[in-house]
């Protein structure tokens, strides 16, 4: 299984894509603008996608890739994308973007009977069977939305994790400790000047991630996401102060993983 990154700035500008990751050819986990880096045709070959939560800059390109693919997909016979998320992030998805006041609903578009999304509910704790032995795992966030992480298992019983936007969370690291890990994807997406802010939107600074990373009892490779444009110096000088046994380094967009 390869992961691809094809966004993770925690807002845009040019050079900087929001959080999205490409499983192999056909899953997305999140939907930010980094689905953009996709050609139309790869686009077409995404079966699924998984979303963390309804914020936007991990939602946008959900109904965008609809209105690209629906007609190619049509035309090759294939089914629905489905869009895989909590029930709360569907509804608001439902209510707030496929409205048919801010987007079309693909749902029901081109037809009621071959829609080009369908609608997936899951709950924290499901394991999601994506065939060829790869699973995800629904993992617990702490945001200001119901949020989730994923686990990403390709077969081996080993995990790359991803934790969606999140605050200190006593049950992410709680089922982290029962996992066999490869690599952790955490966000942190305030400098230390902003850890009152980091709070409110329930997002990580340095200061509270290196709390959390002291959770995690074997040494691994944490990359850290959600930076925003122009703060990357501020925050991973502080993250790479923090006393630690893991190796920590920021995301790149393309940045690529092989799991086994």
């Amino acid at each position: 299984m390869k992961i691809r990154v094809l966004g993770c700035a925690g807002a845009m500008a040019a050079g900087h894509k929001t959080t999205s990751f490409l499983l192999d050819d056909d899953v997305l986990i999140d939907a930010g603008s980094g689905v953009g880096e996709l050609s139309a045709d790869a686009m077409a070959r995404v079966d699924h996608i998984f979303l963390t939560h309804s914020h936007l800059d991990h939602v946008l390109s959900v109904g965008l890739l609809a209105d690209t693919v629906q007609r190619s997909r049509a035309q090759q016979g294939r089914p629905a994308v489905q869009v895989h998320a909590l029930p709360d992030t569907l509804k608001a998805l439902k209510d707030h973007i496929f409205n048919g006041v801010i987007w079309p609903d693909f749902t029901r578009l081109p037809s009621v009977e071959r829609p080009a999304l369908s609608f997936h509910p899951f709950a924290v704790g499901d394991r999601l069977d994506l065939g060829a032995g790869r699973e995800i795992e629904v993992l617990s966030a702490a945001h200001t939305v119901p949020a989730v992480g994923f686990a990403v298992n390709p077969g081996s019983g080993t995990h790359w994790v991803f934790t969606g936007d999140t605050g200190p969370n006593p049950a992410l690291w709680e089922r982290l400790g029962q996992l066999s890990l490869s690599d952790l994807v955490i966000e942190c997406a305030f400098a230390n000047d902003e850890c009152e802010l980091a709070g409110i939107s329930q997002h990580h600074c340095p200061c509270t991630l290196g709390e959390e990373l002291k959770k995690l009892r074997t040494p691994m490779r944490v990359h850290i996401t959600h930076i925003k444009p122009g703060e990357r110096a501020a925050v991973m000088v502080a993250v790479e102060a923090l006393e630690t046994e893991h190796r920590i380094t920021a995301l790149e967009h393309f940045q690529e993983f092989s799991l086994k």
